[in-house]
C-alpha cells in the first residue's frame, strides 16, 4: 500500500459526534456546543484547558529534531500528543537538536517519541501512569485511525511533501519543518492546498518569531539605512559527515530489524538501504535532501522576505563546488546563488547572494577590523546593517534602537497553537510566508542543474527563457505514490 492519499472510512454517528464537538472548540467555534464544556476555572484553576477544549496532535516523523518539537509541544496545556509515526521503530545515532545532549546522542524512532510523550504525562497524574499515545510506522494509517486536529512532521524532506498534503486533504492544522517541501512544485501545491482548507499552518523555522527578526524590520521600516539594493547571506560548512566515496555507496548491508526502508523511501527513486543516508545523513543525497540551501535558506533569509517585502525573485544563478552537475547523486559542498528580485512598492530592485559550506562575501566595509562578519548583511544607501545590529559599533551606539512598530511573538510554537484556536495566521503559516519562502530557495537547486541564469515567471510556475530547466521543478514519484 504507497499511494499517497489517504485511506478513507465510514465514521460511526457517534465518532461523527464526537469530531464535530471537539474540533468546533478548536477552531473557535466553541459557541456551536460550549454548553457541553465546563468551566476550567471550576475543573482545575487558573491555566486549566478542559479535555474536550485540548487540540489533539500526532508526530509525524520523530527523528531528533521531531522529538524535540514533541517535548516542547507537550509543554503546552492546550496539546494533548495522543500518536506518534516514523518507519524506524528505534535506533540510536540520531543527532539531538537539544544541544544539552550533544550531537549524536539521541536515540529515536517511533517507540522512543511514545515512551517519552506517555512519560511526560504520566509524571502528571497521581498515579504516575498514563497510556494514551499510539506508535504507527504508516502515516497513512495514522491519520485513518486517529482522529487528531492537529499533525506535526519533521520527517526527512523528500516526504514533507506527501504528508503534509495528505494532512491537510484530511482538514488537519499542520506544523512542518523545513524546508516545506523538496521540490518547487510541491512547495506551490502545499501552499495553495493550504489556502483551500483554512488550516492553520506554521513552517519550522523557529527564529522568525524572534525578538531579532523584529528589530532588523524596524530598523529596515526606519529608513536606519536607507534603501537596500543588496543582501548577503552566508553559512558555515554541513555540520554532518560528507560521503569519502564517489556516487553512491557500493555495499547494499541489509535493512536493519524494526526498520521499513520502502516506507522511509515514500516518493524517492528506489535504492538499496545503507547507513550512509539514515538516521540524518540523508541530507547528503540529492534524492531525499535539499543540500544546505534547504537546511538554513528558510532560517535565514525569512526575517529578509519580510523586512524587504519580497516576493518571487525574477531570476537566479548558481555556481557549486564538488559536485557533477551530469550525474548529481550528493549535494556540492559549496554553493553560491545569486537571485535578482523586482522593485516592490516603495522598495528598489534587490540583489539577494547565498553562499553556503563554507563559502563567504566580501567583508563589509563598514565593520571593524578582527570583529566577526555576521551571517546576514544588508547593504544600504546610508549604511550597513549586520544580522540585527548597525556596524560600525559606534554608528549603533549612536542611533540605539529603533522605534518599535511591530506586535511581538508569543513564541514560535505558540503562535501555531493560538491560530488553531481561531488567533491571528503564525508568521510562517504557509499562505503568507512559509510556502514562498521555500518555493525561492529551491529555486537554487534548479539552477544549479542548468549552468546557467534563469528567468522566473512566478505567478505561472515557470522559467521564461529555459523550458528544459522546467523540468526539475519536480521529479516523478515511485510509482503508487502521489500528491
Amino acid at each position: 500500500m504507497h499511494s499517497g492519499q489517504p485511506m478513507h472510512k465510514k465514521d460511526s454517528a457517534d465518532e461523527n459526534r464526537f469530531r464535530v464537538s471537539r474540533r468546533s472548540v478548536v477552531g473557535g467555534l466553541g459557541s456551536v456546543v460550549a454548553w457541553t464544556i465546563v468551566p476550567r476555572h471550576v475543573l482545575g484553576g487558573i491555566g486549566y484547558i478542559a479535555p474536550s477544549e485540548k487540540i489533539t496532535l500526532a508526530g509525524i516523523g520523530t527523528g531528533g529534531q521531531g522529538i524535540q518539537n514533541l517535548a516542547i509541544f507537550a509543554e503546552f496545556p492546550e496539546i494533548q500528543i495522543i500518536a506518534v509515526c516514523d518507519p524506524e521503530r528505534e535506533r540510536e545515532g540520531y543527532l539531538s537538536w537539544n544541544w544539552a545532549q550533544g550531537k549524536e546522542t539521541r536515540t529515536a524512532g517511533r517507540e522512543p517519541a511514545r515512551r517519552m510523550v506517555e512519560e511526560h504525562y504520566a509524571a502528571q497524574k497521581q498515579s504516575g501512569r498514563w497510556k494514551g499515545c499510539t506508535a504507527y510506522a504508516d502515516y497513512r494509517e495514522l491519520l485513518e485511525k486517529e482522529d487528531v486536529d492537529a499533525v506535526m512532521i519533521a520527517s526527512p524532506d523528500h516526504t514533507h511533501a506527501v504528508i503534509t498534503m495528505a494532512a491537510l486533504k484530511k482538514g488537519k492544522h499542520v506544523y512542518c519543518e523545513k524546508p516545506l517541501t523538496w521540490s518547487v512544485y510541491e512547495a506551490r501545491q502545499v501552499t495553495e492546498m493550504a489556502r483551500k482548507m483554512k488550516v492553520a499552518t506554521q513552517l519550522g523555522n523557529q527564529g522568525q518569531a524572534s525578538e531579532e527578526a523584529r528589530l532588523v524590520q524596524e530598523y529596515i521600516l526606519d529608513g536606519a539605512i536607507g534603501q537596500v539594493r543588496e543582501v548577503h547571506i552566508w553559512s558555515g560548512p554541513r555540520f554532518w559527515p560528507y560521503p569519502t566515496w564517489e556516487g553512491r555507496p557500493k555495499e547494499t548491508p541489509p535493512v536493519p530489524e524494526g526498520l521499513d526502508w520502502d516506507l522511509w523511501l515514500g516518493p524517492a527513486p528506489y535504492r538499496p538501504y545503507h547507513p550512509c543516508y539514515h538516521p540524518w545523513t540523508w541530507r547528503n543525497w540529492w534524492d531525499f535532501g535539499t543540500g544546505l540551501i534547504g537546511d538554513l535558506w528558510c532560517h535565514k533569509v525569512s526575517t529578509v522576505f519580510k523586512a524587504l517585502k519580497l516576493t518571487y525573485p525574477s531570476s537566479v544563478e548558481a555556481s557549486a563546488t564538488k559536485w557533477d552537475r551530469d550525474n548529481p547523486e550528493q549535494y556540492p559542498l559549496g554553493v553560491i546563488a545569486r537571485y535578482e528580485f523586482p522593485p516592490r512598492a516603495d522598495m528598489p530592485p534587490l540583489v539577494l547572494w547565498w553562499y553556503d559550506g563554507g563559502l563567504k562575501p566580501p567583508r563589509p566595509k563598514d565593520l571593524e577590523p578582527g570583529r566577526p562578519m555576521g551571517d546576514v548583511i544588508y547593504i544600504g544607501e546610508k549604511g550597513t546593517l549586520m544580522n540585527h545590529r548597525l556596524i560600525p559599533e559606534e554608528k549603533m551606539k549612536a542611533y540605539g534602537r529603533p522605534p518599535r512598530r511591530l506586535p511581538r511573538s508569543p513564541g514560535h510554537h505558540k503562535e501555531w497553537i493560538d491560530a488553531i484556536r481561531g488567533g491571528p495566521p503564525a508568521g510562517s503559516n504557509f499562505v503568507d510566508h512559509g510556502g514562498l519562502l521555500t518555493e525561492a530557495g529551491l529555486l537554487a537547486n534548479v539552477a544549479l542543474r542548468t549552468d546557467r541564469k534563469l528567468y522566473w515567471n512566478g505567478p505561472e510556475l515557470k522559467f521564461i527563457n529555459d523550458e528544459a530547466a522546467n523540468q526539475y521543478l519536480h521529479r516523478p514519484y515511485r510509482d503508487g505514490w502521489s500528491l
